[in-house]
């Protein structure tokens, strides 16, 4: 089909591509390179946030689904892939990496139809996406062991190797299927893993033809499984399996304390990237016109519904009143539509699930005394009102230990909170229990490298916010998580060191 197509015939037609599992048969959970039903043949739906008509039905897998992926994964891991050399497993990886550039209009529409995100920034992320599947082939021949000068008696000699951890249990949310997985996907191939991946209920197609596509490009069955289901059943299962080694997960920090919870039978090593309240500060003497557009976008982008969005905005008290009017104004610019029109700029949120908590977070913030500057309507009138879609929204007069500034809401929601000098800004900057993200807005460097410096938070953003590349490593302090995605450290996390010690003689 033609994604270039004008945007109403690019609505209508999205539906025939492969029915986007719009069938008579569910799409399938892959276990061991085969597309099975689950053991107790259920399924569930997914939807279309833009419309809340039913996309697909998709098999729900359980704990006995569980068992079988890991299972088939162990054998894998036991097996064949084992023996694959570096240079082996990174032919597989840049197949994988072509099937998925080759298909990628489906990639963008399987997550605009989803999740809700925009067609155009689905589109806009193929380079990120597949530099992210090249940059983890690259890493297959770059790990390695070193030797080791000691201090031992006698003829000693040192070294040590690096292998893979084993079976890992992945589990994704749905606020950006593509990517996400492919973040999970990455390191196990590099590292000669195998994988038994869980995504989000919301948002389970892309993982599932990703899975295809693996088997396409040469990875061995039981390599990656997938097994869709809810959180709370077979992802409970996978965190607290006996066979798994280590569990990678991206979502809330509420699941991510049950994961650590369950992962203490085997006391399996553990990624957790968790929730956000970034700080976004803007200092009086920023660039103010890059810094109302990127502000704004770094909130509003994907509706609000990325983990390190700068969902509190710092402003210097004496530009306070006319930077938040501007972000107002820029705020009410942002075209909210369905995802599949090219002009949409804001998407709906994820659920009526999503909706309802947002909405509750408005309330409560208006409760405490913030005011509402713009926005916070949900759109019930023409072809939006059947979807979840919310006008993007700013609050002022922000108290920075109010809930709406504390607590993440994952919405289109920015809190503007005041500051005095670096030093407050710092301050309220660390107030929170967690430690994701964060941005910085001057044109005084030696102010930029010394707020960055005393902000607790895995990634800062000086002068543009959200850029992410496959080198960098992204992750979090404090309750935002622990461990790291992209980089070298991410396919560290992959990996075990194993010490031999030889006596010559």
């Amino acid at each position: 089909m033609n994604f270039e197509a004008a945007p109403s015939d690019l609505k209508d037609n999205t539906m025939n591509q492969h029915n986007l599992g719009r069938t008579e048969i569910a799409r399938k959970l892959i276990i061991d390179g085969q597309f099975v039903m689950p053991v107790d043949g259920q399924t569930f739906g997914t939807y279309n946030p833009a419309t809340g008509e039913l996309l697909a039905t998709v098999a729900q897998g359980d704990a006995r689904d569980i068992d079988l992926a890991v299972a088939a994964a162990r054998r894998a891991f036991e097996g064949p892939w084992s023996r694959f050399t570096p240079f082996q497993r990174q032919e597989v990886i840049l197949k994988f990496a072509d099937l998925v550039d080759r298909q990628f209009e489906e990639f963008s529409m399987l997550d605009t139809l989803d999740m809700g995100m925009p067609i155009t920034l689905t589109r806009a992320r193929r380079q990120r996406a597949i530099g992210m599947i090249r940059f983890y082939a690259s890493m297959c021949t770059a790990i390695g062991g070193r030797t080791l000068p000691n201090s031992l008696p006698g003829n000693v000699f040192a070294y040590t190797l690096k292998e893979p951890v084993g079976v890992v249990g992945a589990i994704t949310p749905w606020n950006a299927p593509l990517t996400s997985t492919i973040w999970k996907i990455g390191p196990v191939l590099a590292t000669g893993c195998t994988m038994v991946l869980k995504p989000a209920e919301d948002a389970p197609l892309t993982a599932l033809r990703l899975g295809e596509l693996a088997l396409e490009a040469g990875v061995p069955p039981g390599v990656i499984n997938v097994v869709p289901g809810l959180g709370t059943v077979a992802g409970a299962a996978l965190a607290g399996h006996m066979d798994v080694d280590k569990v990678a997960f991206t979502g809330s920090d509420a699941t991510g304390r049950r994961i650590i919870e369950a992962s203490k039978g085997n006391i399996k090593r553990l990624m957790l990237e968790l929730g956000g309240k970034s700080p976004d500060i803007v200092f009086a003497d920023a660039d103010l016109d890059k810094a109302v557009a990127g502000t704004g976008m770094g909130i509003f982008g994907n509706s609000g519904q990325i983990c390190s969005a700068g969902s509190r905005l710092l402003v210097e008290r004496s530009i306070y009143d006319a930077f938040v009017e501007r972000v107002a104004d820029f705020a009410k610019g942002l075209k909210v539509g369905n995802g599949v029109e090219a002009e949409t700029q804001i998407g709906p949120v994820v659920s009526s699930r999503q909706m309802q908590r947002v909405q509750s977070y408005l309330g409560i913030g208006v409760d405490e005394g913030a005011e509402v500057v713009t926005g916070g309507n949900r759109l019930l009138e023409g072809p939006l009102a059947q979807g979840y879609f919310l006008e993007p929204t700013v609050m002022k007069n922000v108290g920075h230990t109010m809930r709406v500034a504390q607590e993440e809401i994952f919405g289109p929601v920015v809190t503007a909170i005041p500051f005095d000098g670096p030093d407050d800004a710092i301050r309220i900057a660390n107030a929170t229990v967690y430690g994701l993200g964060s941005g910085i807005w001057t044109r005084d460097v030696a102010k930029a490298h010394t707020v960055a410096k005393g902000i607790r938070s895995g990634t800062v953003w000086v002068n543009c916010y959200g850029m992410l590349d496959p080198v960098i490593p992204f992750g979090g302090y404090k309750m935002s998580g622990y461990g790291r995605e992209s980089g070298q450290d991410h396919v560290e996390e992959y990996l075990a060191t194993k010490a031999v010690v030889l006596q010559n003689g």
